[in-house]
């Protein structure tokens, strides 16, 4: 599906291009010339569900016995590109990692059946892609980024004794929670008659006006999802958004990042976070979308968190400071490796 959303960014990145050329706009990384399933590392994993059988692409990177992090991008319906910077910083760690697109997800099987949709169906996925690659408590930390941080935390809850640990990045416990930060703190920074703006076209429900993807963009997400000019965006972040699965995002999400407005609008595990017992980071950064002071909370409710907050940053904090980012996956990683907590 070629969904407004992509269209809308791909567009603004082209009009953000000084002329002439269209050359000089950041390539949109294509699908790879080759078959994506013959690469190297690459594994189709064969998926039950209640719909059907079908197969998710994963894509193993590095060889660590004893550290195996298998990474669940965001969205819904978004896809692993975004991870593609991990590879300058894992490896040279000794941090063998797994990407993986999610059913319904751009290299994965695509039934698009909204049956699927489901939390419940997600964490079942994630349980089958992790027993089909051989992960288990001594070597399996799950890490989830915005969606997948969400999905994370469900596993946890689930599925803990299959884990070393666990990284919840960029993802608060409650999407209340995530939609009152917006209202109450970011859209009040906001020049008031841009969020006014936007506000109207969300109330007429005209999400596909390309003026009001052009407002989001240039007045939100360059300020809390990736924090530089749109025609800077890094090519395999422009291709994620080319990629997603605009029918899932919507219907779990909603239509933008502002906000939520679908099936997810009331989750909320915050209550329940004690329950995890693994050792957990939460990490997050200052400008995202996620409230930092709220992630914090987090970690003090899960009783063997770390925390970190990055500066300067915004939702792909991998990107606006990535320093402060690996420096503390990788620090984690190895600290849970060489002590473990009991």
């Amino acid at each position: 599906m070629r969904n407004y959303l992509t269209t809308a960014i791909l567009a603004l990145v082209v009009a953000a291009c000084s002329p002439p050329a269209p050359t000089d706009a950041p390539e949109v990384a294509a699908a790879p010339a080759t078959d994506a399933t013959e690469e190297a590392g690459v594994r189709m994993i064969p998926i039950t569900t209640p719909k059907g059988d079908f197969k998710v692409w994963t894509k193993q990177v590095g060889d660590n016995p004893r550290i195996k992090v298998l990474l669940l991008h965001g969205g819904p319906g978004a896809d692993h590109e975004a991870f593609k910077t991990f590879e300058d910083h894992f490896p040279q760690a000794g941090i063998a990692f797994y990407y993986y697109d999610q059913l319904d997800s751009w290299l994965s099987d695509q039934p698009n059946d909204p049956d699927l949709w489901t939390i419940e169906a997600a964490v079942s996925e994630v349980d089958q892609v992790r027993e089909a690659l051989g992960l288990d408590r001594d070597n399996f930390y799950l890490y989830g980024q915005s969606w997948g941080g969400l999905l994370a935390m469900e596993y946890a809850l689930a599925h803990q004794d299959h884990l070393k640990g666990v990284i919840i990045s960029n993802m608060i416990a409650s999407i209340p929670a995530y939609v009152d930060y917006s209202k109450t703190v970011l859209q009040p920074r906001m020049d008031p008659a841009v969020l006014r703006e936007i506000l109207d076209y969300e109330a007429a429900g005209d999400f596909e006006n390309p003026r009001y993807m052009e407002l989001l963009m240039n007045s939100f997400y360059t300020q809390h999802i990736l924090r530089r000019p749109v025609d800077q965006w890094p090519p395999e972040v422009l291709s994620m958004f080319e990629h997603l699965n605009g029918a899932k995002y919507v219907a779990m999400q909603g239509p933008s990042e502002m906000s939520a407005g679908g099936t997810l609008v009331d989750w909320d595990r915050f209550a329940d976070l004690h329950e995890i017992t693994v050792p957990t980071l939460v990490i997050g950064s200052q400008e995202d979308t996620m409230d930092p002071a709220y992630m914090a909370r987090m970690a003090d409710e899960i009783p063997h968190a770390d925390l970190t907050l990055c500066p300067d940053a915004g939702h792909f904090v991998q990107y606006d400071n990535p320093d402060c980012y690996f420096g503390a996956l990788t620090t984690f990683i190895k600290e849970v490796d060489s002590d473990g907590v009991e």
